[in-house]
């Protein structure tokens, strides 16, 4: 089901709790969606599905306790926006970025703050950084590159179009997918364009795009017409092409198939989810399609050395085998309350959700394990794991880290 959100023109305006992206003639979808809602409004509390409705969370026993490692603000204008800011690391500083254009770097294990930056632009997604430079997007469509050690602007440069997916860097390069569907590859040392390439952006899309990913010299990303590409990284030259899932349905929105969701590459595979779509395993090498098995997800996935943990269209959060997507447990208790795509810690799956809850899940088993209240606002961008300690950002603006106490005793 799609709760809790509103719809949103494409390709250069931008409006709070988004779930949808418009285009030319897509107001005439817009208008038949407002119609049946407005007929639907007369329904009493009575009508309500309990199926659609947040699940509550019960009481358990649990494994182990929680320990807050530290915190800190990163700023304002975050709420509401559905954005794709996310946590960074490069392994020795955390980086975090807010909708009113901060940018902070902290030191990972301490939260000691090591520069904060007010960019003055309305940042979306992001940051990424290599340890020597910090980027992020905006939503006017302008990229910022930082210097890591200080925070001293490197360069700005405009792109086409919002920015809603963390870039991602490799071989002096930035590369960018914005939401007009283009993907663009940026020179890390100017800004200037190395090369772009455009996909088909159809009418009504869901909000949001997929962060492409780099290895072995390639970019792969996702795109709102379903197909998932490679590219080589000097040239943009496509690789390969594969459609996870035809389109099907009579309407606009059955026929919805954007791949939100970023891949996530494993070993020699790359592993993807369409909304309303498949998800599936792809070859790296050569984009032949491995498996493929009916599941929905707009929000990520996990992958450790044998399998995928995935959040579906109803807030579920699914274990599955790698090596052919059969499902090995699957948690409920989770449903429709929004939860985060999974980060793996340790032998825990971690999740977020709407009410700023972070669980812990059993990776082998789907237990409950833990969980602990981050604040009171919604956890939307993915938990970030370095080393024991994971890093939570609330849509409030606050960044918490958080490990699992060294006293593992039951109900301790």
């Amino acid at each position: 089901m799609l709760r809790r959100n509103r719809l949103n023109n494409r390709p250069g305006q931008f409006a709070p709790m988004s779930f949808f992206s418009l285009s030319k003639r897509g107001w005439l979808i817009l208008s038949t969606l407002l119609a049946l809602g407005a007929m639907q409004s007369g329904c009493s509390s009575k009508d309500i599905d309990p199926d659609e409705l947040p699940a509550e969370l019960v009481d358990f026993e649990p494994a182990f306790r929680l320990q807050k490692v530290w915190s800190a603000g990163v700023g304002a204008g975050t709420e509401k926006l559905r954005l794709a800011l996310r946590p960074a690391t490069d392994g020795q500083r955390i980086y975090a970025a807010a909708h009113n254009g901060r940018i902070i770097a902290r030191d990972a294990r301490t939260g000691k703050s090591a520069w904060a930056v007010k960019t003055g632009l309305p940042l979306s997604a992001g940051p990424a950084s290599d340890g020597n430079v910090v980027v992020a997007g905006s939503s006017n469509g302008e990229i910022v590159a930082l210097e890591a050690e200080t925070g001293a602007q490197r360069w700005i440069q405009e792109v086409t179009s919002e920015v809603l997916g963390a870039p991602a860097i490799g071989s002096n390069v930035a590369v960018v997918q914005t939401v007009n569907g283009k993907l663009t590859a940026l020179d890390l040392t100017d800004g200037s364009t190395v090369w772009s390439i455009q996909q088909s952006v159809p009418r009504l899309t869901v909000r949001g795009t997929a962060s492409p990913v780099i290895s072995r010299g390639q970019v792969i990303s996702g795109f709102d017409n379903g197909r998932l590409a490679s590219y080589d990284l000097a040239s943009g030259a496509e690789m390969w092409s594969v459609l996870m899932d035809p389109p099907s349905g009579r309407t606009e929105l059955e026929r919805l198939i954007d791949i939100n969701a970023s891949p996530v590459i494993a070993g020699s595979d790359v592993y993807a989810a369409a909304y309303q779509g498949r998800i599936g395993a792809v070859a790296l090498e050569s984009g032949q399609l491995l498996w493929s098995r009916e599941l929905s997800s707009y929000s990520g996935i996990a992958v450790d050395i044998s399998s995928i943990y995935i959040t579906d269209q109803r807030s579920e959060l699914v274990a599955m085998t790698r090596g052919s997507g059969r499902e090995l447990w699957r948690r409920k208790d989770v449903r429709n309350r929004d939860v985060t795509a999974p980060a793996i810690l340790g032998s825990s799956v971690v999740v977020g959700d709407f009410e700023g809850y972070v669980h812990w899940f059993d990776i082998a088993t789907g237990a409950l394990q833990a969980r602990v209240k981050v604040g009171g606002e919604r956890i939307s961008s993915q938990p970030l794991v370095l080393d024991d300690i994971v890093y939570l950002m609330t849509d409030a603006g606050s960044l918490h880290a958080y490990r699992v106490k060294a006293d593992k005793r039951k109900g301790s």
